[in-house]
């Protein structure tokens, strides 16, 4: 099962710069950066709820979402702006440059996410080996920049 996990989630990565790809040229056609992401928000919203529907997924009670931590209902805010900043940093940037950035404050936030185990991760303490995987992807993203 972590094997399919972890294809997944890599089938999701290379995702990331289509999306960013298709939502920039809607964002052309649209006007607005965040009109773009609006649209994209909205169809996505609208697939994932003929899923739901469809799959008969049990619905919990608003008591039941109240008792969860503050935080939990930030991950909409953090995807809206993840994907608004992907749509003005497409064009400017291209895919490999914007990507390779994302990745490195990605890997910067996860290690500090697993070293104090926070928002839900199992601790996994940062070392130096773990360091260097984050600086190497750094340095690959500055010289992607740079040729």
């Amino acid at each position: 099962m972590q094997i399919l996990t972890m294809f997944l989630v890599f089938v999701a990565g290379m995702l990331a710069p289509s999306q960013a790809g298709i939502n920039s040229t809607l964002s052309r056609y649209v006007g607005s950066n965040f009109l773009a992401a609006l649209v994209s928000f909205s169809v996505g919203t609208l697939a994932l709820a003929v899923y739901v529907l469809l799959s008969r997924l049990h619905m919990p009670l608003l008591k039941a979402l109240s008792q969860g931590p503050w935080w939990m209902w930030l991950g909409g805010l953090c995807g809206a702006f993840l994907v608004t900043v992907t749509i003005l940093a497409a064009p400017r940037l291209g895919a490999t440059t914007m990507i390779g950035f994302l990745l490195a404050g990605q890997m910067i936030a996860s290690l500090i996410l697993d070293h104090f185990g926070l928002l839900g991760y199992p601790e996994h303490a940062i070392n130096l080996w773990r360091v260097l995987g984050v600086v190497f992807l750094a340095s690959g993203v500055m010289l992607i920049r740079a040729f």
